[in-house]
């Protein structure tokens, strides 16, 4: 791959992009063998145990779409600001560090799967925490690389040229540094260790996350359909002040069942209700601008992922978490596979389509090309039938995993009085185990969306120029 012609902000981008599609791959790869040893605990018992195939499936998801993330600002930053990358050799140097400890906590995660918890093994093997089992010396080290990014970011625009998205992005990658530190104090309180956890695994995206979405998103829809920067800018700014306003008074409905005090039951339960807003306003803001503009744009593929991204994050986010944390549900389903089932689509909907987006945007200018039209020579049959399968793979596992959480919620939690045999009983029952069993269907489904995704990106514009003709109006 000939990446001599891109500026060196693309350059470094194109690593990013290549690290988070193999590590999504490794996502759904661990993804399938956990789904498996649900349903058969005796597969690879001992060999690779289920708690090491969850682990590394939710790890290299948060990981893929951090790179995802990076590589897209990359890949704008020197288009957005004007000029050349500040400190690019310091930005290779982090991804090289970042890249290198990620392999590390992989591997360690593989071959140590079993050992005492104490000083020793938080610092160097598991940190104990869910979602965030990084050994500490990967937390500082995640923190470093996002403070270079930071810096990269933030003094190219301070050289270059200012504008409404490069200020909301710079000002949300203080608390993507930021807020990640919250994950890593230390108590014996467990109550106390929750709260500071739950601002990494929740607060870090939906704030931190969130906004950066915000960002790409304006930016791709004027690129992909030449929308007018002010009308992206201006949704921008009302997203910005809905996500803050609504998302991290929200968090408290993760404080319900952790030993805070009561008024987080009112607090919580409120604000959660109004993060679906701005949601609402991200789908509009698609809706809206691709109508006005009659769907004039040069990448198909990327303005299917962004209008995908719009939708998902909606219903994902929004509507499948407000479904069950107001306090009188969320007493029921809280630890079900109803929180697996948002989970899904939340992480899919919200965040993996905005990346995907990015990268097709980056796809043609990578071979050369101005963009992909609807006359490719194939018909560009890949990428539709990788959106289809992804997105009904992801819906599918979705409801298989509600039917699952909605049998929990009845049998363990209403009529077991969330006792361990209200537990077992709820496990063995055949609506959940054949909500397990069509999560594992839909789940072949989405790991063939995601190969052919990936021979998507690999091949696609790599025809004869004369075949690649720039098609400035959508199909």
């Amino acid at each position: 791959m000939n990446i001599n012609h891109l500026n060196g902000g693309q350059k470094l981008a194109v690593k990013y992009y290549i690290v988070a599609m193999v590590l999504f791959g490794a996502q759904i790869l661990f993804g399938l063998l956990s789904g498996m040893q649900y349903l058969y605990p005796k597969l690879l018992f001992g060999i690779l145990d289920f708690n090491v195939t969850r682990t590394v499936h939710i790890n290299a998801m948060i990981v893929w779409m951090l790179y995802g993330f990076i590589g897209s600002v990359y890949w704008l930053l020197e288009e957005e600001s004007e000029t050349e990358v500040v400190g690019l050799k310091l930005g290779t140097l982090g991804f090289w560090v970042l890249t290198s400890a990620v392999t590390v906590v992989v591997l360690v995660f593989l071959l140590v799967q079993g050992g005492p918890g104490d000083d020793f093994t938080r610092w160097f093997i598991n940190e104990g925490r869910e979602y965030i089992e990084a050994p500490r010396w990967a937390d500082i080290g995640i923190v470093v690389c996002m403070l270079i990014f930071f810096y990269n970011v933030s003094a190219t625009f301070m050289k270059g040229k200012w504008s409404g998205i490069s200020g909301v992005l710079t000002l949300d990658l203080v608390a993507l540094a930021g807020i990640y530190i919250a994950g890593m104090f230390y108590t014996p309180n467990i109550s106390m260790d929750q709260y500071w956890w739950w601002w990494v695994i929740h607060l870090w995206v939906e704030a931190t996350w969130e906004v950066l979405v915000g960002c790409l998103m304006a930016w791709g829809l004027m690129k992909v359909l030449k929308v007018d920067r002010k009308i992206v800018t201006t949704w921008l700014y009302i997203e910005v002040a809905l996500m803050f306003g609504s998302g991290i008074l929200g968090l408290g409905h993760h404080y319900f069942w952790i030993g805070t005090p009561e008024y987080w039951l009112t607090i919580g339960g409120f604000f959660s209700a109004l993060e679906p807003v701005p949601l609402v306003a991200m789908v509009v803001h698609a809706v809206y601008d691709s109508g006005v503009r009659h769907m004039k744009g040069n990448n198909n593929p990327a303005l299917a992922w962004l209008i995908a991204h719009a939708f998902g994050n909606f219903f994902g986010a929004g509507v499948w978490g407000f479904m069950h944390t107001l306090p009188q549900i969320n007493l029921y389903t809280h630890g079900t596979q109803w929180s697996a089932s948002h989970g899904h689509l939340a992480f899919f909907g919200a965040y993996a389509t905005i990346i995907i987006a990015m990268i097709y945007i980056a796809v043609p200018y990578i071979r050369g090309q101005e963009g992909i039209g609807s006359n490719l020579p194939d018909g560009g049959w890949k990428w539709k039938w990788a959106l289809g399968l992804l997105n009904m793979g992801v819906v599918g596992m979705t409801i298989a995993l509600l039917i699952s959480g909605y049998e929990q919620s009845f049998i363990e939690r209403a009529v077991g009085g969330s006792t361990w045999l209200g537990y077992f009983t709820a496990q063995i029952h055949p609506w959940f185990v054949q909500g397990m069993e069509w999560r594992m269907i839909f789940g072949v489904m989405t790991a063939a969306g995601i190969v052919l995704l990936l021979w998507d990106l690999l091949t696609i514009g790599k025809e004869p120029a004369s075949n690649q003709k720039l098609q400035t109006k959508s199909s």
